[in-house]
């Protein structure tokens, strides 16, 4: 990824990370990277490791061993909270609204957490900016619980952007999503690399929008990075369509140019 013919700065960097749990070894030395302004897509099958490689990358586990960098900074020590200070901002695959209050209180709730003390004006328009960014401006008083799927999904980005992001990690940011918004949520994120140079890791099994959002895809099999390329070259890669996808990879309609 570049920027005025220069290339952008590793954001987040994964060396050798480990994970075991008991007898169970869940990521055996994944190494991987992602730089300001791309979005990197870790694909692969059910088990493979991606939310535990995404739980270690956040803070939210241990590793058994290796090394995370967040800027540059060594984090591999760090919880999720202190990663959280130096720009790293979390989207889980579990559902994470506060399902009783509305979109505004959600939002409200989230940016005192954050800010700390403001008053009611700033913390008014704070919202209504996140809310506007997230094209929920008009469902700012509709509970959260009420929500559609995508919606819901685009109220935790809004959340994951009060404090805005140097690094953005969203695992299955279209589970429960219908096509149409799953499309509109993609771009959100696509824009968010694009525009802010904000950098984007997520994983998904809905291969197509992931593929069409994605600057890079690697391939988690096993708890190890089995392949890695530019979407349009992983799909025809041996590994995703012998082990992953099948022939029907090279059905996924290519992405569109990036801008």
């Amino acid at each position: 990824m570049t920027a005025g013919g220069a290339e952008q700065p590793v954001a987040i960097r994964g060396a050798d990370v480990r994970v075991q749990r008991g007898e169970k070894t869940i990521l055996r030395g994944v190494t991987l990277s992602a730089r300001s302004g791309e979005v990197l897509g870790v694909l692969g099958p059910s088990g493979a490791g991606k939310s535990t490689l995404f739980q270690s990358l956040v803070g939210e586990i241990a590793v058994s061993g290796g090394r995370i960098e967040l800027l540059g900074e060594d984090v591999t020590e760090l919880p999720l909270w202190a990663r959280a200070r130096r720009g790293l901002s979390y989207v889980p695959q579990t559902p994470s609204v506060l399902w009783d209050l509305t979109v505004r209180d959600n939002l409200a709730t989230y940016h005192r957490v954050v800010h700390g003390r403001a008053t009611a004006s700033a913390v008014s328009v704070a919202v209504a900016r996140l809310a506007e960014r997230v094209a929920l401006d008009d469902r700012l008083d509709v509970r959260a619980g009420e929500l559609s799927g995508g919606e819901r999904r685009r109220l935790e980005l809004a959340r994951a952007l009060t404090r805005p992001p140097r690094v953005l990690v969203c695992d299955e940011p279209f589970a429960g999503v219908d096509p149409q918004q799953a499309s509109r949520l993609g771009d959100m994120l696509r824009a968010l690399a694009r525009d802010d140079g904000v950098c984007v890791v997520l994983a998904d099994h809905h291969v197509e929008e992931a593929l069409r959002v994605c600057t890079r895809a690697v391939l988690l099999l096993d708890g190890e990075v089995a392949a890695e390329a530019e979407p349009s070259a992983f799909r025809e890669h041996p590994l995703v369509v012998g082990r992953y996808l099948g022939s029907w990879a090279r059905t996924i309609p290519p992405p569109p140019p990036q801008p």
